[in-house]
């Protein structure tokens, strides 16, 4: 039985998240699908983290066992010749004891928002919309309070079905190039929401409508009312994946 490592992209305008759903579009049922059509055999794809309905990848990992001998160029080429074109496999490897969310050791999340102005069209399902200007340096200063490890409670959606809160961030870079802003959040794990309550909540100190204040609230408390928004989907993607 040989093991297989594959990094992959995809837009996840059209797909209903990661996880397979019953009678809905996702990524890993898309997959899944793809390697049955080449092998005829059922094969379960592991998948670093599940994405939400909405959330894009550029680095995505998955893993999966198979007993076929093809060879690895061979399987890439024709695993992306039976995916749709809004999934590509960009890499294939084989490694022996390797599982895409158990081995992992960090993740980096980006999220891509413009601020300000007039939404534009054309991006829409790519760019997250903030519709305010913000303070650069105020969004900086308070990124810094919440590197380290915290209970993050105040920062996920009240439908996070875990008991431990505590995750530890090991970034947190902000980027501008005019109103389009980029956050680049990289952590040991995430809650659900959780990237975009953070990215939410820096908006919204840079807006002006809290303060660093209200984010040591929300860490000291683990009460969401001290946090910012919850961004939308459509700006955020899995970037990154590492494993040593």
């Amino acid at each position: 039985m040989r093991t297989i490592k594959i990094t992959l992209e995809y837009k996840g305008t059209n797909f209903f998240g990661w996880q397979k759903q019953d009678g809905k579009r996702t990524v890993q049922a898309e997959i899944e699908r793809a390697l049955f059509d080449l092998t005829g055999q059922n094969i379960e794809v592991a998948g670093s983290g599940r994405t939400d309905r909405g959330v894009h990848a550029l680095g995505q990992v998955a893993s999966f066992e198979m007993e076929h001998s093809i060879p690895l160029a061979n399987l890439k080429i024709a695993l992306n010749d039976l995916l749709p074109p809004d999934i590509r496999i960009s890499k294939v490897e084989e490694k022996a004891d390797f599982h895409a969310r158990f081995s992992a050791k960090q993740k980096t999340y980006q999220y891509i928002v413009q601020t300000g102005g007039q939404r534009k069209a054309i991006k829409s399902d790519l760019v997250g919309f903030y519709p305010f200007e913000v303070d650069f340096q105020k969004m900086q200063s308070a990124a810094k309070l919440l590197v380290g490890k915290h209970n993050f409670h105040g920062f996920c959606s009240s439908e996070t079905a875990v008991k431990n809160f505590e995750r530890e961030i090991f970034d947190i870079k902000i980027s501008k190039r005019g109103r389009i802003f980029k956050f680049d959040v990289t952590g040991n794990g995430f809650l659900y929401n959780m990237v975009r309550i953070i990215v939410g909540t820096l908006l919204d100190v840079g807006r002006g409508k809290l303060c660093e204040d209200d984010i040591k609230k929300a860490l000291a408390t683990g009460e969401r009312k001290y946090a910012g928004i919850t961004m939308e989907p459509c700006g955020l993607y899995l970037k990154q994946v590492k494993y040593v």
